[in-house]
């Protein structure tokens, strides 16, 4: 028998994968930041970039973006019961047919493109970007299903790795493009953007399949002595398999996603209706529209900067309580779920109070050249703690098998922002800032349709002080502080005070947390690195 290495523990898995996120998240508020400085490129930049990337997380929704949860319950499952040849079987076959549906996407987005940019987003000049990112779908798709086997078994290093890989790659190339484009239209300095994209998702998919080759050794070994396969059938038969798990997992990211294509559809329009009679320009008046589509995405950005910590929850669960259960440890489920709503609530609040009391300040900082927005992004930052609590929610009900319910879930919350941006954002009087209640209605909505669901199928208990009253009190106070040290410090430090601001901010918040005994004793010891502070 081959020896089998040890499996990395649940927190440790979460803690590889917290700090890839952290650094493809910082990399990607960078590239953002550079090119949003850039002379030329601006929020109007932002607006073109912003409709091509969206319309390509739609078709890479459609196309790959439930596989590697999809592949890693799977594999997760098959691992459990020591069916290793399964597990190879799956991987296999999956990987041949999402080489497949990834090359279709792609050539569907390339030609689609004229049609996307004009009746879609009523926005034209955006052909360039939908087009410079189309071949990106296949590599995505195929980096996706090697990423789910290796999470599968519990080994997130591909995962994380060619995430930071691909981001590095993407934030280099981006800046170079862009400044090499600097005179050119704002439109094909934000194709080029794009264009980066597709070359960093190509190396990262190379990396991928050398990671896998070196590996390929001890996984044959493995597999040498396993047992027969329980997995029966041909091609199709397996393809079949993986689709009915992948397409209930994927669904909640499509419906996401096309939520986010139909949100800027009816933004773009709407302001437009309301904008209408300050411009006698056709021309003036789209590059306005366009313009606001692209400070909301600058908000976008940030909001999803303290998401990537909670992705790691969400991400590692599917796998864990997929193996729990497939063992019926239902201890060791409910105990996971627990837990990571508490560390989702702890890392959500102070960032949505912090966005909420430094959004100037903040946005100044990064965006210098162009940091209009501020209300918008105040306005908008409550998403961070719904957004945080739907992504582990949705981690474990996929975990559980519960996997339409997402996609319910997101779907509800979507229809109720299109209500409202239809409703509230051609209102003059509201304008753009309607399209930030849309967003706080659709989120919070999308919870608590998901956490109904999860509490009605699975018993755990969350006791209302400990996760959430001492929570909301700390980032309360935290907030009311931050805010007066940038009032008082800001006169003196400039821009230097926001970050002093933010990092004491952080030593205020923790202080509360541990003031008021938020984790016990055995939570904080079984949290990697920090558990090492703690005596026995």
């Amino acid at each position: 028998m081959v020896k089998e290495n040890k499996k990395p523990s649940f927190l440790m898995n979460v803690l590889t994968i917290i700090f890839a996120q952290i650094a493809v998240k910082l990399l990607g508020v960078v590239y953002r930041m550079v090119i949003t400085n850039i002379d030329g490129f601006g929020d109007v930049g932002n607006g073109y970039y912003n409709f091509g990337y969206q319309i390509y997380t739609l078709l890479l929704a459609i196309s790959s973006i439930g596989i590697p949860n999809a592949i890693s319950k799977l594999v997760s499952e098959r691992c459990a019961l020591d069916d290793f040849k399964g597990a190879m079987r799956i991987f296999k076959t999956a990987l041949a047919l999402f080489s497949l549906i990834g090359a279709f996407f792609s050539v569907v987005m390339y030609f689609g493109a004229e049609f996307i940019a004009t009746n879609i987003f009523d926005a034209p000049l955006s052909v360039y970007t939908i087009r410079a990112l189309s071949p990106a779908l296949i590599f995505v798709s195929v980096s996706s299903v090697i990423r789910g086997f290796f999470a599968g078994q519990q080994n997130m290093r591909a995962t994380n790795r060619s995430q930071v890989l691909e981001q590095f790659l993407k934030c280099i190339s981006s800046i170079l493009i862009v400044l090499a484009l600097v005179g050119a239209k704002p439109e094909y300095m934000a194709a080029g953007a794009t264009l980066a994209t597709t070359i960093s998702t190509f190396l990262s998919c190379l990396y991928l399949f050398l990671f896998y080759k070196l590996n390929s050794k001890s996984l044959k070994e493995k597999i040498s002595v396993a047992p027969p396969s329980k997995i029966k059938g041909n091609f199709f038969s397996i393809s079949k398999i993986i689709l009915l798990v992948s397409i209930p997992i994927s669904l909640s990211a499509i419906v996401a996603s096309l939520n986010r294509v139909i949100d800027i559809m009816t933004v773009v329009r709407s302001v437009k209706v309301a904008l209408a009679p300050q411009f006698t320009s056709e021309t003036l008046l789209n590059s306005e529209a366009v313009r606001l589509s692209g400070i909301l995405s600058k908000a976008d950005v940030l909001i999803n900067l303290p998401l990537a910590l909670n992705t790691a929850f969400s991400t590692v669960l599917v796998p864990t309580i997929a193996g729990a259960l497939a063992v019926k440890d239902y201890k060791t489920a409910t105990g996971k779920i627990s837990f990571s709503l508490l560390i989702s609530i702890v890392i959500a609040l102070p960032c949505s109070a912090g966005y909420m009391v430094l959004a100037k300040p903040i946005l100044e900082l990064i965006y210098p050249n162009a940091s209009d927005g501020a209300l918008l992004f105040s306005m908008v930052a409550p998403t961070v703690f719904f957004s945080a609590m739907s992504q582990t929610i949705y981690g474990s009900l996929q975990g559980m098998g519960k996997i339409y319910i997402p996609a319910l879930s997101v779907f509800l919350g979507g229809l109720a922002k299109i209500i409202l941006n239809l409703t509230l954002i051609p209102n003059p009087s509201i304008g753009i800032y309607g399209a930030p209640i849309g967003s706080i209605a659709c989120q919070s909505i999308a919870f608590f349709v998901s956490f109904y669901v999860l509490r009605k199928n699975l018993t755990f208990k969350l006791d209302f002080k400990k996760y959430f009253i001492k929570p909301l009190f700390s980032s309360a106070l935290m907030g009311i502080c931050v805010y007066y040290i940038y009032e008082f410090t800001s006169q003196y430090l400039g821009k230097i005070s926001t970050l002093l601001s933010i990092g004491l901010g952080v030593i205020i918040y923790f202080a509360a947390i541990l003031k008021l005994k938020v984790f016990s004793e055995e939570e904080l010891k079984s949290i990697p690195i920090v558990g090492r502070f703690i005596k026995n």
